[in-house]
């Protein structure tokens, strides 16, 4: 630790001046330990598809602890590590770019799982009693319906793609250790179709599914859009995450869209009450209630959805009446009647982002911030979309009221 320590000088100073403003001004941090930015170093030795990296993020993870948990209190280890594994492992479409088919993608999740766990142990051991924070990691899910609701092979189709995309992750980490009995028989059989001596799925031993065992203190979801889900055979063998769940996955043409981005709020509160009927009641059997539902919806500040100050009123006036909801988020009004009605234990809130920033494989293109950023000014000046002048109404009426 005092190695590392002194190589990141530069990097503690400048997070413990991030961390110490941000209470200063009365902002609760949330700290994600890894948004997909892997070392190098690390990528030479394996990157995720090496069980070796489990031990490097303990370390990495319990560096963090030590230097800032005595003021932040709550913690994700890996964003969105389903994605992660699919797009950077499987696809190949995010770095390090080169596609394992049906391989990579399901061995750097075996080992995101298990550098997760590893870490939620060293802070509940070494960091809990003093520091008294909350650790989970954040998984992406967008809402899947049947394509045809009265199709059966559909509606078994829509349940595998929430099984292989929300639940590979949720089930080991909130249930019992272990991936979903779907996900193993389907990948089996498509393993044997395909000529493989086994399962490409790796197995957790009986001491690794008891290690992974309600590794999480609340449950953190990212939602940005919905899509439909058709049965597609793979009577081929094809290789791949989606054929091995034998779907198509696609949106509804009648939706309104801003580059792949759907706008179907509806489809946020039956994500909530599929966790809540299916996850949340095993968190409040491990921790004896429900700490916290941390839920980060990403690119839907209506009004800033890539268009410039100035330049929103005919292209919002149509995104906002579609979803019927005045300003700023179309999520807020499902997300509510989820706690009012279906008694989700939402209790906790992000809007990404607060400025447009870099979007990946989009670059600067996708605007997602409450403050429009000129990248191409040195100084780079912001200025508030509409969203944040209406988001800020919300937070000081605390609630929708006078909103809608």
């Amino acid at each position: 630790m005092g190695e590392m320590e002194c190589c990141c000088g530069n990097g503690i100073d400048y997070y413990n001046k991030m961390i110490d403003d941000l209470l200063a001004n009365r902002i609760t941090p949330i700290v994600t330990l890894y948004h997909f930015d892997l070392p190098q170093t690390l990528e030479d030795q394996g990157g995720w598809l090496s069980d070796t990296i489990i031990e490097s993020f303990d370390e990495y993870a319990q560096f963090c602890f030590k230097m800032f948990g005595d003021r932040v209190k709550q913690w994700i280890t890996i964003n969105e590590p389903n994605m992660f594994a699919l797009l950077a492992y499987d696809l190949g479409a995010f770095p390090p770019g080169v596609p394992h088919l049906g391989t990579g993608g399901y061995q750097a999740a075996h080992n995101l799982i298990k550098a997760h766990a590893r870490a939620w142990h060293s802070y509940d051991s070494l960091f809990r009693k003093e520091q008294k924070g909350l650790v989970s990691l954040a998984l992406f899910c967008g809402w899947v319906e049947p394509a045809d609701p009265n199709s059966v092979s559909d509606q078994e189709a829509a349940k595998r793609a929430l099984a292989f995309h929300l639940d590979f992750f949720a089930k080991p980490i909130f249930i019992d250790g272990d991936y979903p009995e779907v996900v193993k028989s389907q990948i089996a059989s498509m393993s044997k179709k395909q000529g493989y001596p086994s399962s490409r799925l790796p197995e957790f031993t009986e001491e690794e599914k008891r290690m992974i065992k309600g590794t999480a203190d609340f449950f953190a979801v990212q939602y940005y859009s919905s899509r439909l889900v058709k049965y597609r055979e793979n009577d081929k063998g094809e290789r791949g995450v989606l054929r091995d769940v034998e779907m198509d996955i696609f949106p509804d043409p009648a939706w309104i869209s801003v580059d792949w981005v759907y706008v179907v709020p509806w489809g946020i509160r039956k994500l909530l009450k599929y966790i809540k009927q299916d996850v949340i009641k095993v968190i409040e059997d491990f921790t004896g209630s429900v700490e916290a539902d941390a839920w980060q919806q990403e690119g839907y500040k209506s009004c800033s959805l890539g268009i410039p100050p100035g330049q929103d009123a005919e292209h919002r006036l149509t995104l906002l009446l579609s979803v019927s909801v005045l300003l700023p988020f179309p999520l807020l009004l499902p997300m509510e009647r989820a706690i009012q009605l279906d008694k989700v234990n939402l209790q906790l809130y992000c809007a990404w982002s607060l400025l447009d920033n870099f979007e990946w494989n989009q670059g600067y293109s996708m605007r997602f911030g409450f403050f429009h950023v000129d990248f191409e000014d040195l100084i780079r000046p912001r200025v508030p979309y509409t969203s944040a002048k209406e988001y800020a109404k919300v937070i000081r009426n605390n609630g929708l009221e006078g909103q809608l």
